[in-house]
This record gives structure tokens, sequence and C-alpha cells, in this order.
């Protein structure tokens, strides 16, 4: 009888999914630079399709989480990626057709809350002893948080540079994803479903559903609730409204702005892999330190805000990456720790919905530029990000876990 500990990598195969939807949703990051060069649309609508993007989102988080975790993860991950690609595919032919890249736009979201949520609830359990038994405590948020981020910067990164230097700039980095999607559907055809006959033991109609009792819990409410806005809060800062500040001093725009956005993702990316080193049950560590470097961002963002520097550009937009990748590992951590095994989907869902608050940042600053300049405003935003770590600090070690036998 063979000794060694049995390691069932299907995990991997609904994290290239994962990366494939994130890489759809997020292609769109320095195309906007494109869409705004071409003049085709004006500014507000080019705006609006931000909002389109976080419509489908919220939709998608309310109904794919509590789906999952009535119907199981597969059904509702498996389309994903198909949703992701036809999101792609109207995009491409819309690129002078404002339903078109609307729809689109709408669609992509719809694919980032199914993935989010199904599809980080399926990593998770596919995470455990049942199905991996060397897997370390924690890789479970670690596996999907980094496959979300590694999936954001890759198609910031891919669609930006085919974008600038490529042919067809309006269709050929949407092409490039659809084609991995179909790899991606190919992939999870094989994968185990983990919540088997699920709507057998889930009692109640699914609108039920939609009450989601670990919402209620005192730890979630007062050590991730505080932290979770700066997920998508840094996110949007760091590679929406910072380069920005320079995009009239640079020669090729679109690159620049897709290259920061992966360097800051991918920072947030490395510093997941480290979340293990602060994660425990008894401590709001992972979120204390995400905040501290929010803070620090936010702070170097308003110093640069009021006197625009390059280099003080891309330091703001890096550390607010590492606050980004920090923020939504150890949140995702705490959450996972806190959702039983029927409402994993839906509290996961609560979560993703409430670190989406943070992507209307960006458009809240251009909005309000009229009235406040970005130092007023990100100096506020500082503020706000301390007062999220003094919640967090002082809630750190109340409402725990009763300690296991």
């Amino acid at each position: 009888m063979s000794l060694m500990p049995r390691v069932d990598n299907s995990w991997k195969l609904v994290a290239f999914a994962v990366v494939a939807v994130a890489w759809g949703g997020n292609e769109f990051t320095p195309m906007m630079v494109f869409y705004r060069g071409e003049s085709t649309f004006s500014p507000v609508f080019v705006d609006s399709l931000l909002a389109s993007y976080a419509v489908g989102i919220a939709v998608s988080l309310l109904l794919a989480g509590p789906l999952s975790d009535r119907y199981g993860r597969k059904v509702v991950m498996l389309p994903a990626p198909i949703v992701g690609l036809l999101a792609s595919v109207l995009i491409a032919l819309g690129e002078a057709s404002e339903p078109l890249i609307f729809a689109g736009r709408v669609l992509s979201g719809i694919s980032i809350g199914m993935a989010m949520t199904a599809g980080g609830s399926w990593i998770k359990e596919l995470s455990t002893p049942a199905f991996d038994s060397s897997v370390q405590e924690g890789s479970g948020a670690k596996r999907s948080t980094m496959s979300m981020t590694g999936g954001f910067a890759l198609g910031a990164l891919i669609a930006g540079l085919l974008a600038e230097w490529g042919p067809h700039p309006g269709q050929i980095p949407y092409v490039v994803h659809a084609l991995v999607s179909v790899a991606a559907v190919i992939g999870m055809l094989t994968v185990p479903e983990t919540r088997q006959s699920a709507h057998l033991r889930v009692k109640g109609s699914f609108w039920s559903d939609l009450r989601i009792p670990s919402v209620k819990n005192p730890r979630f409410l007062l050590a991730v609730i505080p932290a979770a806005p700066w997920v998508f809060g840094c996110a949007g800062v760091s590679y929406a409204i910072m380069p920005s500040l320079v995009q009239d001093d640079v020669s090729f725009p679109i690159a620049f702005s897709a290259i920061v956005t992966a360097v800051a993702l991918m920072l947030g990316f490395t510093i997941q892999q480290f979340n293990h080193l602060l994660d425990n049950a008894y401590s709001a560590k992972g979120q204390q330190v995400g905040l501290v470097l929010t803070i620090v961002g936010m702070t170097l963002a308003t110093w640069t805000a009021t006197d625009v520097v390059m280099w003080k550009v891309v330091l703001s937009s890096l550390i607010l990456g590492l606050g980004f990748g920090m923020c939504m590992v150890s949140c995702l951590g705490e959450v996972q720790r806190i959702a039983g095994p029927n409402d994993l989907g839906g509290l996961t869902a609560v979560y993703y919905a409430v670190t989406y608050l943070g992507f209307f940042f960006p458009m809240i600053l251009t909005r309000l530029n009229e009235w406040f300049t970005y130092p007023m405003m990100l100096g506020f935003g500082a503020v706000m990000a301390v007062i999220s770590l003094v919640v967090v600090t002082v809630f750190s070690r109340r409402f725990l876990p009763a300690p296991s036998a």
C-alpha cells in the first residue's frame, strides 16, 4: 500500500478557467485608452462601460453563488468561459456599435461573477484532503485569488500590447481571449463535482438560498467588510487613476496603461503567495497588512497628485497593487473559514459584491473632479483606509471561532 499522499491536480484546470474569465474581464482596462483615442464613442459612454460591467457582476454574484451552493460548482462554472467568449465576440464586433459593446461588457461582468463565486468555491473544495491529501490549510483561498489576479494581469498586459502594436487592435485582443476560453472549457470537462447532488441536500426553495445566514456573522461584518472595498479600490486607483495623470506625457499610452496594470497586479499575485505566513483563524494580520499597504499607497498617490512625476505615479500604483493582493486573499480566507458548505458560494458572492464597491472609486473621482481636486479626494481615501484599519484592528481578536478539540 502506497504511503505517498494523493495529489489531485484538478484544481489547476478550474484555476486556468478562472484565469481565462478574469483575462476577459480586465483586458478592457487598457482598451479604454484605445476607445477614447478613436473618438468613436463619447467619453461618457466609455465611462458607462465600466458601470455596465459592474452591473453584470452584481447580478451574477447575486445568483451564481446560491445556484452553485444548491446545484453544484461545475454546472455554474462550466458556462462561465463560454459567456466570457461571447462577450469578447460582441465587443470585437462592436468597435463602432454602442449596443454591441455595451452588451459585451455586461456579459463579461456576468462571467466574472460566475468565476468568483462558483469557480472560487470549486477551487477551495478541490483544495481539501478529500481531493488533495498534500494540501495545506488556506490553500483554497490562495489558489483562488492568485488565479483571479493572474488572469486580470495577463488580460490587461496582452490586450494592451496587441492593441498598441498589433494589427486590428479593436479585434485581435478579443480573438486571443476567445481561443483561451475554448481551452478552458475543454479542460474543466474532466474535473469532478465537489457538491455531489447538492440540490438533494439543501432544503427550501432557491429564493430561500438568497438568505445567507453567515452574512450576519460578526467576524464577517467587522474583520472582512471594512477591508473588502479596498480590494478593487486599490486596483482602480492603481491602474485607472494614476496612469491617467501622465497619459499625455507618454508615447505609447495604451501599452503604458497595460504595463502598469499588469505589474501592479503581478505584485498583488506575488504577495498572495506569502499569505500563509499571516493567515490564521485567531487574528486579522493579513487584513491589517493589506490596509497598511493601502494607506501607504493612497498617501503616496495623494502626494503624487499634487506634484505629478513619473516615478511617483509608478511607485504608488505598485504599492496599491500589493494592497489589492493582500486584502483580497486575506479577506477571502476569512470568508472561507466563516461559511458553511451550504452557503460558501453565497457568502463568497456577498464578499465580492462588497469588494466591487471599490471599483466605483475611480468613476466617482472622475465625476467629482469638477468640484474637488485629486489630492483632496485621494487624501480623503487615505483617511478612510485608516478608519478601516482601526475597525479591523479593534475587532481582530474578537468573535473568534471556538478552539478545535
